[in-house]
């Protein structure tokens, strides 16, 4: 099994951390990089090989990974000259990937089960595998519904609920075959072709521990909770 980690931009959001180190090498518990916890979620689950898509700062990256052996791993380089979006650093690698793979940011911390959502992803046949989360998000306002400028309905600061992208893909080769390499290519841009064209991606839902570390404010709960979580973090690594 082959896993694609993005780790190639530039952690604008989580200055002042990021302005010496990339974002997946920011320490969680004072003991770990986010990228090393991945890595060893990646080998306890059963994946072999991994290239990790890097730019800024892509040369500490690779000091810091290596070769992977110490996690039982093989991992590659692939280094992104200029911003190629979510998905486009896939294209510069297709040849050199198999036919079906796992993709995620390398700024995450789950304990998602990544082999179950590459086994669901070539199970289901689809183009594309979204791992899903739910989110509730509160309108701390009253709501109006208008048509031709009249009021029809009213809704006393409303929840709504979503399910939003983790930043955790599964992917077929053959799915980036209509894409140019070097150009960009987002993951937006890439599910609104799929479902323009009737082959819509399948969505993998999971309700289990999840934190995307984009901001300062999640980079410390992520500190404060990995005591708690830790154990349920690194299980079998």
């Amino acid at each position: 099994m082959h896993a694609v980690i993005l780790a190639g931009g530039k952690g604008v959001r989580l200055r002042p951390y990021t302005t010496a180190l990339p974002k997946p090498l920011v320490p969680i518990g004072d003991q770990h990089a986010i990228l090393e916890i991945v890595l060893r979620q990646l080998s306890a689950a059963g994946f072999t090989s991994c290239t990790i898509a890097i730019g800024h700062l892509g040369h500490i990256i690779r000091a810091y990974v290596g070769s992977g052996s110490r996690w039982r791993l093989r991992i590659g380089y692939s280094t992104e000259e200029s911003p190629l979006g979510t998905m486009g650093p896939l294209l510069t690698m297709r040849d050199r990937l198999p036919e079906h793979f796992l993709v995620m940011n390398g700024d995450i911390l789950t304990d998602l089960d990544f082999a179950d959502v590459l086994r669901a992803h070539q199970e289901s046949r689809a183009p594309l595998t979204i791992a899903t989360y739910p989110r509730e998000v509160h309108i701390d306002f009253g709501v109006l519904t208008t048509e031709e400028r009249r009021v029809v309905a009213f809704t006393e600061k409303p929840s709504v609920d979503y399910r939003v992208s983790m930043g955790v893909y599964g992917v077929s080769r053959e799915t980036l075959t209509p894409y140019t390499p070097g150009l960009p290519l987002g993951f937006d841009e890439l599910v609104l072709d799929l479902l323009k064209a009737g082959n819509p991606p399948h969505a993998y839902e999971f309700d289990g521990y999840w934190l995307d570390i984009g901001r300062p404010d999640d980079y410390d709960r992520a500190n404060a909770e990995f005591t708690t979580h830790r154990s349920l973090l690194l299980k079998g690594a």
